[in-house]
């Protein structure tokens, strides 16, 4: 599992990937459950939660811009930014300032700037790690959220009432801060030759993404799994906890820390190499697990058996969506991958659209029938994926699922 950290780049990714990580963990946490204390309203929790998600829909100029100027540059511009604005919340609660409009702004600003931090952390890792490396490393990589989301899942809510909202936002602040320092010793990738207009590099991102079925049915996956599945361990983890399970602030925590549990023992099992993976199989198998897992977990009210069912959740998510980015970054050219990986972030769309639907269903029917009828549709589309494109990812032979 040492092996990536052998390259000098990776020895600063990764704690840089590490602090942001951490950062975005605790700000999530933190404002969902003030917009949730603050209003009441699960219609407001889903939006603030969505907000910061707004960007995906740009990420493909985002790839294309990391194509033109350069990853690194383009990461270390995002973390910046983010830096900036967590200052201000933190300035605006010091000072008894804070309202609710001013949460929603800053999300909505992060939320155009942060996919592109996907982007380019997975765009970088293709490009300077060897190949016969690159699930290791990118498994590796994908601990840095998971090791945040179970430890920020504890400090980002239990913190906020220990030492108060300021100064846990001043922390979440100083880790921003921090990733945007970290970023500066990542090594620089090369340019690619640009197109005479940015719209041509997107016209041909897209273009290669539809021509390979192996890079459009990981996509379909991924977008699938934001729609139907996240919503309900990101945005809706807070009013489960509150309205299904009767926990605060820090029982919360521990719902989240039990997904993020197992998504950290299933990153780590990836990188250990511990089981012959074929990723195309491995994505799709786990994704329907990882559908299964949420739909019993919204049936029941067991507060042991609901956090078994998120950790088997979290493992489930590791084994489908490292092998996705591992599938995406081998069929793509190398002077393309910016750009892939943009159109692939272009899948979190699913999230916050996920998120504002359920809501208004969550309402009508309740919480129970809302992740029936999820987790229902999306064991039956991912089924419907594998089938459809079964030559391309399902194949043992197929080039997807290269030993």
């Amino acid at each position: 599992m040492a092996s990536p950290f052998e390259v000098r780049s990776f020895r600063f990714q990764w704690p840089a990937d590490l602090a942001a990580s951490w950062a975005f963990e605790m700000e999530a946490l933190v404002l969902g459950w003030y917009i949730l204390s603050t209003t009441g309203s699960v219609q407001q929790l889903v939006v603030v939660a969505a907000l910061v998600w707004l960007g995906s829909l740009f990420s493909p100029f985002f790839g294309v811009a990391g194509d033109r100027i350069g990853h690194r540059t383009l990461l270390c511009i995002a973390r910046g930014v983010y830096a900036l604005l967590a200052a201000v919340l933190t300035a605006l609660i010091l000072t008894e300032a804070l309202a609710t409009w001013h949460v929603f702004t800053i999300a909505g600003l992060a939320g155009l700037v942060r996919p592109s931090d996907m982007v380019m952390r997975n765009t970088l890792v293709g490009q300077t790690m060897h190949p016969d490396m690159l699930l290791r490393a990118l498994a590796i990589s994908r601990t840095t959220s998971d090791t945040a989301r179970v430890a920020g899942a504890v400090t980002g809510t239990a913190g906020v009432a220990w030492v108060g909202m300021g100064p846990a936002y001043a922390v979440v602040t100083a880790m921003y801060v921090a990733a945007f320092l970290l970023s500066l010793g990542v090594a620089r990738t090369p340019r690619a030759t640009a197109a005479a207009h940015p719209l041509a590099d997107l016209r041909e991102g897209f273009r290669h993404v539809w021509e390979k079925p192996d890079l459009l049915g990981g996509f379909s996956l991924a977008f699938l799994v934001n729609l139907l599945a996240y919503p309900f361990v990101l945005g809706l983890l807070p009013y489960a906890a509150k309205e299904v399970y009767a926990l605060g602030q820090s029982g919360l925590g521990y719902l989240a820390g039990a997904f993020w549990g197992g998504a950290l023992a299933g990153s780590l099992l990836v990188g250990a190499n511990a089981f012959p993976l074929r990723a195309a199989r491995a994505m799709l198998w786990n994704g329907a697990v990882w559908f299964a897992a949420v739909l019993l977990f919204g049936q029941t009210k067991s507060l042991p058996l609901g956090m078994a069912l998120l950790f088997a959740a979290g493992v489930a998510q590791s084994f489908c969506l490292t092998p996705l980015a591992a599938v995406m970054l081998r069929s793509s050219d190398e002077a393309m991958r910016g750009r892939v990986m943009g159109v692939r972030i272009l899948a979190v769309w699913g999230l916050p659209l996920g998120l504002l639907a359920a809501g208004p269903v969550i309402a009508l029917i309740g919480y129970a029938a809302t992740t029936f009828v999820y987790c229902s549709l999306g064991l039956a589309a991912t089924l419907a994926i594998g089938y459809g494109w079964r030559q391309a990812l399902w194949v043992r032979s197929a080039p997807a699922n290269a030993a």
